[in-house]
Formats: structure tokens, C-alpha cells, sequence
């Protein structure tokens, strides 16, 4: 209703029956934000640059363990170093992927209780669906993510070795 009592009347955008109730949360209303999708995009980006540092460092450790001790085995540093630069690669790679698989589902999942409604089925019962496609779409999501992370770890790491072993030595100055 209106507020001179009208069903049929029409509140405009910008009067005070319009806008948000003031108890939504600050943080509800920050996630509601494309421009949150955008940030969490500039914090990847900011965590890739700041372990490009952790990769110069873990390299230069590499280098200097190398040349301290010739006559060590070669292999177990450059493993070391290969499993933790698989390590950084395979998060860096989970949280990429979660920037963009989180607003893909929460569409998805929109979308999905909005069709459960114009179905024509009750509140409560496409509430109850609603929990449980949540927990599903979330556990699926969770398997996902973590599977790629873990094969970008596993092929960085692999890679890693094989470059570190091959080009990291004493010889070829790293």
C-alpha cells in the first residue's frame, strides 16, 4: 500500500518507502556490490605480484644453496623448491577460480529457486530445496575448485623440478 492508504499508488525510487530497510548488514550489502567481484579480482592480482617476491626469494634461496654446496645432491633443494612454488601457483590458482566461480553460482542458484517459484510450489517446500540445493551447489563447487587447484600444483611442481634441475645449476648462474 501506498502511503495515503492508495493499493494502486506509486512510490518512486527515490522517496523513503523505497530504499533499503536499515537493518540490512554492511557486509550483506558490500557483497551485493559488483564492484566486490571487481576488488576480490584486484586482491588476486595484488597476491600475484606479492608472491612474484616469494618467488624471487624461494629462487635466490635456491641459487645460494646450490653454490654453497656443490657437492650435495642437487635434486633435494630443487624439490623443495618446486613443491612450494606448486604450493603458491595451485592457491593463487583456487582463489582465481573461486572470483569467478562464486558469482556464477550465486546466479545460477537465483535463477534455479526463481523457476522453483513460478512452478508454482509452496514457500516453505522451495525453501527446504533452496538449503539443499546450497549445500550441494557449494560442496560441488568445493570439489571443483580444489581439483584444479591441485593439478595447477601438481604441473607447476613437475615443471618446477624439471626446470630447476635442468637450468638451475652452479653453471648456468641462477
Amino acid at each position: 500500500m501506498g502511503p495515503n492508504g492508495n493499493v494502486l499508488s506509486y512510490e518512486s525510487p527515490s522517496s523513503p518507502a523505497a530504499k533499503s530497510p536499515p537493518n540490512r548488514s554492511s557486509l550483506l550489502q558490500l557483497i551485493s556490490k559488483r564492484r566486490t567481484s571487481i576488488l576480490l579480482a584486484f586482491l588476486v592480482c595484488a597476491i600475484l605480484l606479492s608472491s612474484w617476491n616469494l618467488l624471487n626469494f624461494l629462487l635466490s634461496w635456491y641459487g645460494s644453496v646450490i653454490t654453497t654446496s656443490p657437492s650435495s645432491p642437487v635434486w633435494w633443494p630443487a624439490i623443495y623448491a618446486s613443491v612450494t612454488m606448486g604450493l603458491i601457483f595451485g592457491v593463487l590458482a583456487m582463489a582465481a577460480a573461486l572470483v569467478v566461480a562464486v558469482p556464477a553460482t550465486v546466479v545460477i542458484w537465483i535463477s534455479v529457486l526463481v523457476l522453483m517459484t513460478f512452478c508454482g510450489k509452496r514457500r516453505e517446500w522451495v525453501v527446504e530445496e533452496g538449503r539443499k540445493l546450497t549445500v550441494e551447489m557449494s560442496r560441488t563447487v568445493g570439489m571443483v575448485v580444489i581439483k584444479e587447484g591441485n593439478l595447477v600444483a601438481a604441473v607447476c611442481a613437475v615443471f618446477g623440478y624439471f626446470v630447476l634441475v635442468r637450468y638451475g645449476g652452479v653453471e648456468h648462474g641462477l
